[in-house]
């Protein structure tokens, strides 16, 4: 009796070791990475992330900004520049009257040679891009800061800025592209109008 237990026994335990190692080397087999991308892409729907920066222009930014925000904004910049004219230069030069300048237009003040070699004026495009990383816009710069992320912070302190000496016209807000898509809907529509009587005829003449 005990003689056939063992032997029951050890054949029980040798098959829970042959069924042990067929599921390691089947999983050695069949193994899927994780894909890179989730699910199954559907036409029209844009990847998660893509689009996130997304926002309205800087046009329309600006002929929105807040002034008194971008007042306020420039409290980071008062460290190391002045914007009061005739105001004398601190570790950056004094901005009174920089929009629309070019750059390096200060008399006096010990540029990089970085961002005395960027062509062009200071646009507020080009504000927008210094303002956004200064390292980026001029590669080599002395200038430290590491730049604002924000865009409705950097329109409002262009905005403001412009008010200090420049006072440019600000650009017109940006289209809304819903209003693009209304436009074609409704011509559209007129297209489809026009069509109706002409059809109505054909079909009254057969």
């Amino acid at each position: 009796m005990g003689d056939r237990f063992n032997t029951v026994a050890g054949w029980a335990l040798f098959a829970g070791i042959i069924a042990l190692g067929g599921a390691i080397v089947s999983s050695k087999f069949f193994h899927d990475e994780r894909p890179e991308t989730m699910g199954y892409a559907i036409e029209g729907v844009e990847a998660e992330g893509e689009g996130a920066a997304a926002g309205p222009g800087l046009n329309t930014l600006l002929a929105s900004a807040d002034v008194a925000a971008g007042e306020k904004v420039f409290a980071k910049c008062a460290a190391c520049h002045t914007v009061t004219s005739g105001g004398a230069n601190g570790i950056g030069p004094n901005l009174y009257g920089a929009v629309g300048k070019a750059h390096g237009h200060v008399a006096g003040f010990a540029y990089s040679e970085a961002l005395k070699s960027v062509p062009g004026n200071w646009t507020f495009e080009a504000l927008d891009k210094w303002l956004k990383s200064p390292r980026e816009y001029a590669p080599g710069t002395k200038m430290t800061f590491a730049g604002l992320g924000n865009p409705v912070d950097r329109a409002n302190l262009i905005a403001w800025l412009n008010t200090q000496g420049s006072n440019l016209p600000l650009p017109a807000a940006d289209a809304a592209p819903a209003a693009e898509g209304a436009n074609a809907a409704e011509a559209g529509n007129a297209a489809n109008a026009a069509e109706a009587p002409a059809a109505n005829a054909a079909n009254a003449s057969e």
